[in-house]
């Protein structure tokens, strides 16, 4: 049985409406693996499930055997050498005829796959993420260390000098335009296409949450870019950190570095996950070169080059240095015409598939979290459809997308945002926060940003030590602990700080 293949790009949980009868039907493999990704987030945590096993998805299973596939071959050899296992064990206890799994590679471009019968086509006229059905990138390893898997990893992952494929389908023609993400197509069509003498707004920085179009724009960059005849190369931060490292290991450092050196457009995708001295010094060794000689420099994110905690911070101001574009959240006519786009696609493989104007209305208002839940919907809205052979109204539609509704992902609260709002709230500026100035008009405010930090994201006490001005980490363990005492002896302060919380959260 074939699953679900919409979750390409790691965000989501596949997550499958679990209350549908099954009674006389085959086992329904794709509930199972959803059931099994929500498991291993829970028990592995949010940082190891998304490195390693966001962009794990099933393929089909066959004779009792679960074939999985990721993206890059680096991927597979990890899974294989550390987590086989534990995938096999979890995935048995969800559905108990599967004896054993294999994990395969995913090309990267062959169409994925729904959760029909027959394959819907590929998206040729949607935005961002909705056209992104494999998972080039969407998350990286954080550690700058290579664990043994990589060993085994072959120069087509990590080591060869040609970058990540782009994606064919991810160009500036199916790429659907809205008022958030206007100004950064309008940038990255301009570099693309610039025949001039040096480059324009260089570095451009793309940043935005997950699902918005990020990496569809730098794709569309890199194939309008090679169609006017320059080079190009197009990385994720892992194939920079692994090729790099790799190169080291087998003497290539020169040639590889020279090779990065020596093209006219260099596209970075993730560029959040770089991580090590050596590695970092060489990107920032490596982004200076570039720009100093004239060749464009495209980086996305999923922060301001200001939130990049992790790198230098003479890398961090040469980011900064050039044109910063944040792409907005989907409003509600982009993701109509996101909808609209999809279901035209789908219509030339299944013509009889008709949705109404008041469906797509509903879908758009009830889905907001971004680009990906929105390519779900219409694979949840085409299998009923195909399976029942009953039309698509606003009643079933609100059982087809429940799952999504109800389970959407948490607004993603920055750190830049806490301290702002708290300081707003008790009369101090955001650099009173950050400066060493201990009145305790500041050192109050200052605690609750920190407290807020702590159970309102998922950064380290380190990190969030290293926001507050570069304090140590037992200073926001300290902070974090008053707080909660304090919270827990004074009611006012704690109505304060859940008025706080619900500010940052709506």
């Amino acid at each position: 049985m074939r699953v679900d293949g919409t979750v390409a790009n790691g965000d989501e949980d596949g997550r499958a409406s679990e209350g549908d009868s099954h009674e006389n039907a085959a086992p329904d493999y794709g509930a199972a693996w959803s059931r099994v990704k929500r498991r291993l987030r829970a028990e592995l945590g949010e940082d190891v499930f998304a490195s390693w096993f966001a962009r794990l998805e099933l393929d089909c299973v066959s004779g009792g055997t679960g074939k999985l596939t990721v993206p890059t071959r680096f991927l597979k050899s990890w899974i294989e050498s550390h987590y086989l296992d534990r995938v096999l064990a979890t995935f048995k206890a969800e559905a108990g005829d599967v004896a054993r799994i294999e994990v395969g590679v995913r090309g990267t471009v062959a169409p994925a796959r729904p959760v029909v019968p027959a394959p819907a086509k590929p998206v040729t006229a949607t935005s961002g993420p909705l056209a992104r059905l494999h998972a080039v990138g969407s998350q990286a390893p954080v550690a700058p260390a290579l664990p043994a898997a990589e060993s085994r990893v072959s120069a087509e992952a990590s080591g060869d000098f040609n970058g990540t494929p782009l994606d064919a389908r991810l160009t500036f023609t199916s790429f659907v335009v809205g008022r958030s993400n206007a100004l950064a197509h309008a940038a990255a069509e301009r570099i693309a296409r610039h025949q001039g003498e040096g480059a324009l707004y260089n570095p451009l920085y793309l940043h935005a949450g997950v699902g918005l179009g990020k990496t569809h724009l730098l794709h569309g960059i890199g194939h309008a870019a090679r169609e006017s005849g320059r080079r190009v190369i197009y990385l994720t931060a892992d194939r920079f950190m692994y090729g790099f490292v790799n190169a080291l290991k087998t003497q290539s450092a020169l040639a590889y570095k020279e090779r990065l050196r020596g093209i006219d457009l260099l596209i970075l995708d993730d560029v959040q996950f770089i991580q090590g001295k050596s590695i970092q010094a060489e990107f920032g060794h490596t982004i200076n070169a570039l720009i100093d000689a004239g060749r464009q420099v495209v980086v996305a994110s999923d922060r301001p080059p200001t939130e990049l905690e992790a790198l230098e911070e003479r890398v961090r101001s040469r980011l900064a240095g050039g044109l910063v574009v944040e792409i907005g959240s989907l409003d509600e006519q982009l993701r109509i015409s996101i909808l609209s786009a999809r279901l035209a696609s789908v219509r030339t493989s299944h013509p009889g598939f008709d949705v109404s104007p008041q469906v797509v209305n509903y879908v758009a208002r009830a889905i907001t979290a971004n680009g990906r839940d929105l390519e779900g919907a219409v694979n949840r809205l085409l299998a009923h459809a195909t399976l029942t052979g009953t039309a698509v109204t606003l009643e079933t539609a609100e059982t087809a997308i429940r799952d999504l509704v109800k389970n959407r992902e948490p607004k993603r609260i920055k750190i830049e945002d806490i301290q702002k709002l708290v300081a707003s709230r008790y009369n101090v500026s955001r650099s009173d926060i950050l400066s060493e100035r201990r009145t305790a008009a500041v050192v109050k405010p200052r605690q609750i940003a920190m407290y807020l930090s702590k159970v309102l994201t998922l950064r380290s006490l380190p990190e969030i030590g290293r926001r507050f001005g570069g304090r140590d980490h037992t200073t926001v363990l300290h902070a974090v602990r008053k707080i909660e005492k304090q919270i827990g002896e004074d009611a006012v302060l704690g109505d304060e700080v859940e008025l706080l919380k619900r500010m940052l959260q709506d």
